[in-house]
């Protein structure tokens, strides 16, 4: 329409809306577009899955799907299932993660660097290899399982629920060793100190003084566990043998070669949804109701340990540590073995390797080309996210904060199930391009990129930006060539461990990929599943490989970080 023949009224809107847009500034735009990312992503894919959930099979609107989950036992056995294997896998992880945290914050123990590292890098390799390793050892053929039944043990297998929450608890605790070792180190003593004035013993003092002042810290720590064994999709299913737990049933309800059932996997992945927040709630409860603040002013020191006491909580730390790196150790002794088909041969040979370039190679390139894509994008938006959150606080970030949260209780299997219902239909249609694989990513990882650059900016003085703005520099290039500059080394750092999680994701991948898309981690889950475990194992390596070398960058990028 030509300006001339716009009635007054609209003519007079138009100008409003253009002297509203031009007084929008750079950050106001990033706000609108992440809000923009997060519906179209985030809250759109969930209210399609909630949506979907009320149809049943045939089509219409209907409770039925919920009506079954509570009267089929096939149903709620297995959110009953996943309550139990998280539940005793949180316990384990913190009967393991306590004492390792307090011998390594305490005590003059040897070898902390090595052991720390250890347990990182148990916590960063994907669950599912953890698995296959312990099948390889612990299996029905596996070569512990063979020698125990040689000197007449009664060993059955590592398959069933107690061998999941096993792996579980090897995988995870780390989460909680992390958590306690930083709380351990940063607490104040002078409380500690006044209760070994009154002469009560060490045991009482740490049940009663130190525990509860670390209590948020652990209590986070163990939401972490909780969480992360309640939405595992790739362990329950190669270990579980028939034992289903939600996460598994929401997949085989919405993939099944028998014609599956989309609107109860919507159903599924709605209650996983519900159960993932009502326990994120359930832990802020409870850390609520006290107050845990202390001064901080003085920290505990080092306590020196005679060489007995010294020899024996290292050996301890030591042989944890080492256990938690056996699934490592496995996978890349195997992927050198020589094999015939599935079966293992002996003597060594690089043959799995030369058949994994030869058979495998796109899945490869696809690994690390998606991750590289989204840890790209990951970067830019959470520095540009955590600049709007701690620089330009109101209700509108207030919310986006809270947005930003979901990812936190979406089980990877859940999130992928929700875009597909959402982007399957014109005129979005993503399902089977590897963008949508790109997408669940940076929906999965961004907020613990985000966290990471929050926490740099919190450190960083405004003077500094408000030197350049003063100077004549606009805001916006003050951020890119100023504060991005002095961000970046901690939030690279933070990043890597996103792309390590990234290259190791398997749950969403397996709901959206299809055959020229595959991941590495999904071809380890396919050749597992074959048997092919030479494979398997050198696929394996090179994730664990990957892992290493991103883990010392890491810390490399942190250093620097710690010099500006």
């Amino acid at each position: 329409m030509h300006p001339s023949s716009m009635t007054p009224n609209a003519g007079r809107f138009a100008s409003g809306l253009r002297l509203r847009l031009k007084g929008w500034d750079f950050w106001t735009w990033v706000t609108v577009v992440v809000y923009v990312f997060m519906f179209a992503f985030i809250v759109y894919p969930l209210f399609s899955l909630l949506f979907n959930s009320f149809f049943n099979d045939k089509g219409l609107f209907s409770l039925e799907n919920y009506a079954n989950f509570i009267k089929l036992k096939y149903f709620y056995s297995a959110l009953w299932n996943s309550l139990k294997v998280s539940f005793f896998t949180t316990i384990f992880a913190i009967l393991i993660g306590v004492p390792l945290a307090y011998v390594n914050a305490r005590y003059d123990i040897k070898c902390k660097g090595l052991i720390q590292i250890m347990v990182i890098m148990s916590l960063l390799s994907p669950p599912f290899i953890g698995a296959y390793s312990w099948i390889l050892m612990l299996g029905n053929n596996g070569f512990l399982t063979n020698f125990l039944h040689s000197l007449g043990i009664p060993f059955s297998s590592v398959y069933g629920w107690k061998g999941i929450v096993f792996v579980f608890t090897l995988q995870f605790y780390p989460h909680i060793f992390l958590y306690v070792t930083g709380a351990l180190k940063t607490i104040d003593t002078s409380l500690e100190e006044a209760a070994e004035s009154l002469g009560r013993s060490s045991f009482h003092r740490l049940r009663t003084v130190t525990l509860p002042l670390i209590f948020p810290t652990l209590s986070a720590g163990a939401l972490m566990v909780f969480m992360a064994a309640f939405a595992d999709f790739g362990t329950p299913m190669l270990l579980g043998q028939g034992f289903k737990v939600l996460p598994i049933l929401a997949y085989e309800q919405f993939i099944s070669e028998m014609g599956g059932n989309p609107a109860m996997a919507s159903t599924l992945s709605v209650i996983l949804i519900v159960c993932s927040t009502a326990i994120l709630f359930l832990q802020r409860y409870f850390v609520s109701r006290k107050n845990y603040n202390t001064s901080g002013m003085r920290t505990p020191k080092i306590k020196q340990l005679k060489r007995l006491p010294k020899f024996f909580f290292t050996a301890a730390a030591l042989f944890v540590a080492c256990v938690s790196m056996i699934p490592q150790a496995t996978v890349i002794v195997t992927s050198f073995i020589k094999t015939k088909g599935p079966v293992f041969q002996s003597g060594f040979s690089l043959g799995s390797y030369k058949e994994i370039l030869f058979r495998v190679p796109k899945a490869i390139a696809n690994t690390y080309t998606f991750s590289l894509i989204s840890i790209v994008i990951m970067i830019v938006m959470g520095m540009l996210i955590a600049y709007v959150l701690v620089r330009r606080k109101s209700k509108v970030t207030a919310m986006l904060d809270g947005l930003l949260m979901i990812p936190y209780v979406m089980p990877g299997t859940v999130l992928g199930i929700s875009l597909i219902i959402a982007f399957n239909n014109p005129p979005f249609v993503l399902t089977g391009t590897w963008v949508i694989l790109v997408i669940a990513y940076v929906v999965r990882k961004l907020p613990y990129t985000i966290r990471s650059s929050t926490a740099i900016l919190h450190q960083l003085d405004r003077s500094v930006e408000e030197a350049s703005i003063s100077l004549g520099v606009p805001p916006m290039k003050t951020f890119f060539k100023t504060t991005g500059r002095l961000m970046a080394p901690g939030v690279l750092s933070g990043a890597i461990l996103s792309w390590v999680t990234t290259i190791n994701e398997l749950s969403s991948t397996v709901v959206l990929y299809y055959g020229a898309t595959a991941t590495i981690s999904v071809t380890i889950y396919s050749e597992v599943f074959t048997s092919n475990y030479g494979t398997g194992a050198a696929l394996a390596s090179m994730l664990s490989l990957s892992t290493l070398i991103s883990l010392l960058i890491a810390n490399k990028l942190s250093k620097k970080g710690l010099q500006l």
